[in-house]
């Protein structure tokens, strides 16, 4: 199971963070120049509203996809690190089960929702494109995170239960102010 995730892993970080990446950049770039040309010019580009939202919601999705990845999520370990370490181990492993459960929720509503709006045949109104294409971010983004939760769960699982906490913030912190 470990080499599964180990090959998919190269695959679905490319995409959470390049994706993450893109958003923001080409949303920042594209807002600016349109806000150069509303006072600077006294023109617009009337899509780029639109297209700057959808840029900064896929960069918020897939960067939160890709910090499932990382483990940049803030999660409170206090009463896990109070309780003897097997319960601790199994508590964490059901937080996980229970986030894979709701991303991969999510995940099927979305791709349901894609599905409905290519039904509908509904465009969108500033860029003239079908709905469903902006929206395919959802199915996408959720799976991806629910797929690195999944991940982490085998982590977790296949880790000894003395091992899974490791440290708080605090006593890594303090080791490297005793290391200077």
């Amino acid at each position: 199971m470990g080499k599964f995730f180990r090959i998919i892993d190269l695959g679905v970080a490319a995409l959470n963070k390049n994706i993450a990446v893109a958003g923001i950049a080409l949303g920042v770039i594209l807002a600016f120049a349109n806000v150069v040309l509303r006072y600077g010019f006294n023109a617009s580009l009337t899509w780029a509203g639109e297209l700057t939202n959808y840029l900064f919601m896929s960069s918020a999705l897939f960067g939160a996809a890709y910090g499932f990845k990382k483990g940049i999520h803030i999660s409170v370990t206090v009463l896990l690190m109070l309780l003897p370490s097997a319960v601790g181990k199994a508590l964490l492993i059901l937080s996980y089960t229970i986030s894979f459960i709701y991303l991969g929720v999510s995940a099927y509503f979305g791709y349901e929702l894609v599905m409905l709006l290519m039904d509908f045949g509904e465009m969108s109104i500033d860029l003239n494109i079908p709905m469903w294409i902006p929206h395919l971010m959802l199915p996408l983004a959720f799976a991806g995170a629910a797929l690195r939760t999944g991940e982490k769960i085998y982590e977790v699982a296949t880790t000894h239960a003395d091992e899974v906490l490791g440290k708080s913030e605090a006593e890594l912190i303090k080791d490297s102010v005793e290391k200077e």
